[in-house]
């Protein structure tokens, strides 16, 4: 879409000129998205959008509105784009160094919040990424004492400055998963670990192009990462602490299975508001750890 922004343009008053409407319908990005980026390019709110996307741009705006339209074309997500995703409310800055928080996820977030209460816990986020999940509970959980790992440096780093920009204080460890924790234990443990197959052609398709592979893509069968978080669980839990991971839509009864293995009782699948099978929680009721 390299051309210039007179190339989209309606007649007005006997003049060509630009406008939010005529750019984003020639650039062929969907109309919601690309509401998202005339809102970012011109500074201003999408309910303003609604009623002057036929006002006249001058070339300055309508420019800045193609470049960005044109990087989204190219595919690069929305989010990495603007640098920044609202997670359950909250706004989190978002690079190529980190997942790109989905709102599938909140489903976890809700589903730990309950498991919490309001008396202070102490969690443990597992691959925290951008932080999303972690920073999303010590802003919910006042009381919570949040750790959060992540094995890629990046992220930690991007994970600190959401933390700092919100507001909540969560400790950040560079980890392997439970590597650097040595003994300590928790009453809550929470993951979204990578859940794709290698061979998954989704990865070769949309957003996920572009997110980090380490963050997405767990062995041949996508239960990799998984089978590490379920099976070191039971050694950071107290008794009667809880694990929370997400899945993917078709390894429900995987994840089931790798609870049982390791010892927990009470496994529980949840549905996500699509009806897919997409979070897993049981409880660690203490004894020898497998």
């Amino acid at each position: 879409m390299s051309v210039a922004p007179g190339a989209f343009a309606v007649a007005t008053g006997g003049q060509v000129v630009s406008t939010v409407a005529s750019l984003i319908a020639a650039s062929g990005v969907g109309a919601s998205e690309g509401a998202i980026l005339a809102a970012a390019a011109l500074g201003r709110t999408r309910e303003w959008l609604l009623a002057h996307d036929l006002d006249p741009l001058e070339d300055g705006a309508a420019s800045g509105l193609v470049a960005l339209l044109e990087l989204r074309r190219s595919g690069l997500p929305v989010a990495y784009i603007l640098g920044e995703r609202e997670f359950h409310g909250l706004p989190f800055q978002v690079s190529r160094d980190v997942l790109i928080p989905r709102p599938e996820t909140e489903l976890l977030v809700d589903l730990a919040i309950a498991a919490a209460g309001h008396c202070g816990v102490r969690i443990l986020d597992l691959g925290t990424g951008s932080g999303a999940i972690a920073i999303t509970l010590a802003h919910r959980l006042t009381l919570a004492e949040v750790t959060a790992v992540d094995a890629s440096a990046h992220a930690l780093r991007q994970a600190a400055r959401n933390a700092q920009r919100i507001g909540v204080q969560v400790q950040f460890v560079l980890s392997d998963w439970y590597e650097a924790l040595s003994a300590q234990r928790f009453d809550l443990i929470v993951s979204n670990p990578p859940y794709i197959a290698r061979a998954d052609l989704h990865l070769k398709a949309g957003d996920l192009r572009y997110e980090p592979q380490l963050a997405l893509v767990s062995g041949e069968d996508g239960l990799d990462a998984l089978r590490k978080v379920i099976g070191g669980a039971p050694a950071h839990l107290q008794p009667g602490g809880r694990l929370l991971v997400e899945h993917g839509y078709d390894q429900g009864a995987a994840v089931r299975a790798l609870f049982a293995q390791a010892g927990f009782t009470e496994a529980l699948t949840t549905r996500d508001l699509a009806g897919v099978e997409r979070a897993c929680s049981a409880v660690w009721f203490g004894g020898s750890v497998r």
